[in-house]
């Protein structure tokens, strides 16, 4: 009797068949503003690191130039990263900070960029980082990562995805422009528009997350990203809940939410799984915590692996947001 000859006629007999499990999705790396644990963040030698680490996929957070150019910058100002205030000191706003879109592509590339720093102070944000003002590296267009990465897939043969974020699109409309439509349509152009294509498209503004995926079409993966709960204000409350998740889940993709928000620690000093990703993978959510650093560990962890096994595996997020890419591809590897 053939093998589905007897599958049939067991079937017919009433006898319960065992199938064989899919096998659960791969766990994911995403370099978390490049290897920016150990080059200034979100600049091309950070993003070749990251790639050559094995990233998964690659993060930059997307703001525009006063030209309208999408740069790979984490903030809207730039005086954290860079030597704005030196080379362009009478450009700073009311507020005493320099923002990127008062500053064409040429003058963005003017500048120096910097582990990230203190601008009252001068300090490394992260001490043992690259050194504050060594080195040369510029702010890179969206468009230079993207075709970096792809050479990169092209010339090593991996297979890297991208992972940009849409910052702060209110701000941008209060400016008079319009981030969203521009970042989409740039990405479209270098083949990043289904979910087939290795992209994630990632947004904190929940009403502009709904916006990208019904007004302006996007059909690529989406990620609602959750700020940190907040004790007095928490504008993100509300999307945490069961109800909130069943809501991103008619539009997005999955989640990114802080870490604090996926684990909290108990009175003996352990940690313990909060509801949200239990929550999240009922609704169908992908689940994707921001940031483990291992020179900013929370207190009571004892190492980086230490942290990534308790999310990874015991409290089972889908993929983490790392500042050292290096050791969460090897912490993935020997699992």
């Amino acid at each position: 009797m053939s093998s589905m000859a007897a599958l049939m006629a067991a079937l017919a007999a009433g006898v319960v068949v065992a199938m064989t499990a899919a096998p659960p999705a791969p766990k994911i790396v995403i370099a978390h503003r490049g290897a920016s644990g150990y080059l200034p963040e979100h600049t091309l030698p950070a993003i070749a690191m990251a790639h050559a680490m094995g990233a998964d996929y690659l993060e930059q957070d997307v703001v525009l130039s006063k030209d309208d150019v999408p740069m790979v910058l984490h903030d809207i100002h730039i005086d954290t990263v860079t030597d704005v205030a030196r080379r362009f000191p009478d450009r700073k706003r009311a507020d005493g900070r320099y923002y990127a879109i008062d500053f064409t592509l040429a003058e963005l590339k003017q500048l120096n960029v910097s582990e990230r720093f203190d601008p009252k102070t001068g300090i490394a944000v992260f001490p043992t980082r690259f050194p504050v003002g060594k080195g040369s590296f510029q702010i890179p267009t969206l468009a230079e990562e993207l075709q970096l990465i792809q050479g990169l897939n092209t010339s090593t043969g991996r297979d890297a995805g991208v992972y940009p974020e849409i910052k702060e699109p209110a701000w941008h409309r209060t400016q008079g422009r319009d981030l969203s439509p521009i970042v989409l349509d740039l990405l479209a152009r270098y083949g990043y528009k289904a979910k087939a294509d290795k992209v994630y498209v990632q947004c904190f503004d929940d009403r502009e997350v709904k916006r990208i995926r019904t007004e302006l079409g996007y059909k690529g993966r989406l990620i609602q990203l959750i700020e940190g709960s907040r004790p007095l204000l928490d504008d993100y409350a509300r999307l945490r809940t069961p109800a909130g998740l069943a809501e991103i889940a008619k539009v997005a993709d999955g989640i990114g939410p802080s870490l604090s928000d996926v684990v909290v620690r108990k009175s003996d000093g352990g940690y313990e799984a909060t509801s949200l990703v239990r929550d999240a993978h009922a609704a169908g959510l992908e689940v994707h915590p921001y940031t483990f650093r291992a020179d900013a560990l929370p207190p009571g962890i004892a190492s980086l692996e230490d942290l990534l096994r308790l999310a990874l595996f015991d409290i089972g997020v889908d993929g983490v947001f790392t500042d050292q890419t290096d050791r969460a591809v090897a912490f993935l590897r020997k699992r």
